[in-house]
């Protein structure tokens, strides 16, 4: 099982930073989502602003929500993020 989402924030550019429960900071690039019909409210930064971590996953309000090994899965590690799980695993 991969990783739950800790906490979110919402970045420019419908990014977002997510740090997982295992200590890892990754970046999801959710443009490729906003074609799809449930995700189009997230075109707005208003909404897409409101993103939150929730139940392990990243939700939005209206039960806007990703699949959480999906979020873990298509982002990629942020230079912070590699640096702390590296330290981590040399202790």
């Amino acid at each position: 099982m991969n990783p739950r989402v800790r906490s979110v924030v919402a970045m420019p550019s419908h990014q977002l930073r997510v740090e997982f429960t295992d200590g890892q900071s990754r970046l999801l690039d959710v443009r490729p989502y906003l074609s799809y019909t449930v995700f189009r409210p997230l075109s707005n930064p208003e909404i897409f602003n409101q993103a939150r971590a929730d139940h392990g996953t990243v939700s939005w309000p209206g039960g806007i929500d990703l699949d959480p090994d999906s979020v873990f899965l298509e982002s990629v590690p942020t230079e912070e993020g590699s640096a702390r799980r590296s330290l981590a695993n040399a202790a």
